[in-house]
């Protein structure tokens, strides 16, 4: 049996490292087997349950990643190849170790530790307190970005290797990588690939922490509409902060009636997703007794651990796909086709779809924008339409906008 994972993020000085570690010792305090664990390199977690890592309750346990282990089973040949090279090159071993850190390391090392930990079946809930929503995009996206570039490069490099390996050495006075290079990275690939497959799957999903202040929402927004591109669900939304209107001074009563006004548009804009309300405590919450009632409080009745509810984002069939895109508009998204890849870009994010075979046979015959879903629609079988070209596209507003660029 799988464990429930649950992510949480949102813009730097939200609450979400609060609102995790609430999550986290909740479910230790109902009986539930707990690990929480951070992608996030400043490491708050410590600090907001005032203890070191290990056993810190019945139940709950809380992991800080270790890099330099874990980054030398996963990432040990190519780097030792790498750091190689350059001394071949004439650089000293101790500055060609530090060329050869992987830039995001930790981050990508916390999500490997994730896999291996959901595969132990110790736990029944892993807590993520993910960094700010921007690192996390980019952390997400990762993955299957890294897919592509590898499922096409990895085969021909095999092949090339094999051919010029002989010459590298006597041309560019370099050692070429041989198999075990390859192979290294073709398994961090591998567990890389893995992790999207655990965080998109039924069992787990990500929970957007805010405060309601207009900026926040904003990008709040934005985050929704990135998650559900790349694939990952959000079941849940957290407003941190909030004034309670009871006994409220004059000056408060403004904060109440702005924050009233901000939930509200949240209401809207996330429906039909709930809203968990955490009030704005008269002290920070620090240490396991602490969040442990903001968790009570957060969550109410419901149950935050139940298998979710939510559809994924990505729908294909026989006669084409719905992407949920909440928040997006017709100016946001950008679609193409090129061969026997859909291409979908909303702001500054882009997904690149793999067709099955039976779709990549077919041209599109529409997409179109409406109610927070992209549509498209293929035409029955013909021969498909030139690599890189345009779709018409086509919003709930307007008929037919012009054709986007490939």
């Amino acid at each position: 049996m799988s464990p429930r994972v649950l992510l949480f993020t949102g813009k730097g000085g939200v609450g979400k490292t609060t609102a995790a570690a609430a999550t986290a010792t909740l479910a230790a305090g109902r009986g539930l087997k707990t690990l929480i664990v951070s992608t996030d390199t400043a490491h708050s977690l410590s600090d907001a349950l005032a203890v070191e890592p290990g056993e810190i309750a019945p139940g709950l346990h809380l992991h800080q990643v270790d890099t330099q282990k874990t980054l030398e089973r996963h990432w040990g040949e190519l780097r030792d190849y790498a750091r190689g090279v350059l001394v071949e090159l004439g650089l000293d071993e101790i500055t060609s170790e530090e060329i050869t850190v992987l830039p995001g390391a930790e981050e990508i090392i916390a999500l490997l530790e994730l896999r291996q930990h959901a595969r132990d079946g110790r736990w029944d809930v892993i807590v993520v307190d993910c960094a700010p929503t921007a690192e996390t995009l980019r952390l997400l996206a990762l993955p299957e970005a890294l897919d592509w570039h590898v499922s096409r490069l990895m085969p021909v490099g095999r092949k090339v290797m094999r051919l010029v390996s002989p010459f590298v050495r006597s041309v560019a006075r370099v050692s070429a990588p041989g198999d075990d290079v390859m192979s290294a990275g073709e398994r961090f690939h591998r567990g890389l690939m893995e992790v999207r497959e655990l965080l998109t799957g039924d069992h787990a999903s990500v929970r957007l922490v805010l405060t309601p202040e207009s900026v926040v929402l904003a990008e709040a927004r934005r985050t929704l509409t990135s998650l559900n591109l790349y694939g990952y669900r959000v079941d849940a939304v957290i407003a941190n902060r909030v004034f309670p209107a009871e006994g409220a001074d004059e000056w408060r009563a403004q904060w109440v009636a702005a924050q009233s006004r901000l939930l509200a548009e949240a209401e809207q804009s996330f429906a039909p997703l709930p809203i968990h309300v955490v009030p704005y405590l008269p002290a920070e919450p620090v240490g396991k007794d602490a969040l442990s009632e903001v968790g009570a409080s957060m969550y109410g009745e419901s149950d935050p651990f139940a298998a979710h509810s939510v559809e994924p984002p990505l729908r294909m069939h026989a006669d084409g796909l719905e992407l949920d895109l909440p928040g997006a508009d017709r100016d946001d998204i950008d679609l193409a086709r090129k061969g026997d890849e859909l291409i979908v870009t909303a702001g500054p994010y882009r997904r690149i779809l793999a067709l099955p075979a039976a779709l990549a046979r077919r041209k599109i015959n529409s997409a179109v924008l409406r109610g927070g879903v992209l549509r498209v629609t293929w035409a029955p079988a013909e021969p498909l339409a030139e690599a890189g070209s345009a779709l018409p596209f086509e919003s709930g507003a307007n008929p037919r906008p012009d054709e986007l660029n490939g």
